[in-house]
């Protein structure tokens, strides 16, 4: 529909926009965030009432089969964000920056618009501490919101060699405090932390007035985001403790999408099982 912002203004709850979720931390209520890669699961997460929801590279592991999220594309991921983007209405949509799509200011500005305008991407999320600085300050000044996703930065595991937690060490916690603020002032919307301690997140969350989303990262970030197929319990093997599979007690999918939406909002999720110290 050509006036579909105009029809959404009815909405009884109106679109999320980056005011939104600024607004969502200011009063402490948290964000729910879900993962999607198509538009069937991605009506499910919206009609669950998830504010945010991420086209991630993790559609490498879980939807490709690799081990890794390295192989992932641009293409893949505008492929996925576009079908995402049909099957929402309220959330807010974020597309990843695949693995080596945003290596210079060019590259990623012009990699960043093929996500909003090919894929109908709202944001776009890089991974990267200080040293993306000056990637970050680009797509800023081009009016590009950014999600900045710091902690354990799945493109990076063959160099950190692993999945492990981050953080635990001073210093490097302290290095993360420093990148949060760095990406921060340098035009970041969003800070992503992954699988650090508590504390740590809590941390992160008080150094910076941007929203900070959680995963693996404790209970005292301004929100949650689980991987779809973790958190609906399809993943196979081993999954990462900070996952709960919220199909357990579920009739349908819609209910674990619901049930998981629920246990953020009340902070019943996650629990101190779920967390790292």
């Amino acid at each position: 529909m050509v006036y579909k912002q105009l029809e959404q203004r009815g909405m009884p709850q109106p679109p999320v926009t980056v005011s939104t979720l600024r607004a969502m931390k200011s009063a402490g209520e948290p964000i729910a965030c879900l993962t999607a890669y198509d538009a069937s699961f991605a009506f499910l997460v919206d009609e669950a009432g998830a504010d945010l929801v991420l086209v991630g590279d993790s559609l490498g592991m879980v939807v490709q089969g690799h081990d890794t999220t390295v192989p992932v594309t641009v293409a893949d991921i505008i492929y996925h964000s576009r079908s995402v983007a049909r099957g929402l209405r309220r959330a807010f949509l974020v597309a990843d920056m695949p693995f080596m799509s945003y290596t210079t200011p060019v590259q990623a500005l012009d990699n960043a618009v093929r996500l909003m305008q090919e894929g109908g991407g709202m944001m776009v999320k890089l991974e990267g501490g200080a040293g993306q600085v000056r990637i970050v300050e680009h797509l800023a000044k081009h009016d590009i919101p950014v999600c900045a996703h710091i902690g354990l930065k799945p493109q990076s595991v063959h160099k950190v060699g692993g999945f492990r937690v981050q953080g635990r060490d001073g210093a490097q916690a302290r290095q993360m405090l420093d990148d949060a603020r760095a990406l921060e002032n340098a035009g970041a919307d969003i800070v992503l932390l992954e699988c650090v301690p508590s504390e740590v997140g809590k941390a992160v969350r008080d150094s910076v007035a941007v929203p900070v989303i959680g995963i693996g990262a404790g209970p005292h970030v301004d929100g949650q985001i689980l991987v779809l197929y973790d958190a609906l319990g399809v993943t196979q093997g081993r999954v990462p403790r900070f996952v709960r599979n919220f199909m357990e007690g579920a009739g349908s999918l819609a209910d674990g999408c619901a049930s998981y939406v629920r246990a953020v909002k009340d902070r019943s999720y996650p629990s101190p099982q779920h967390c790292f110290s």
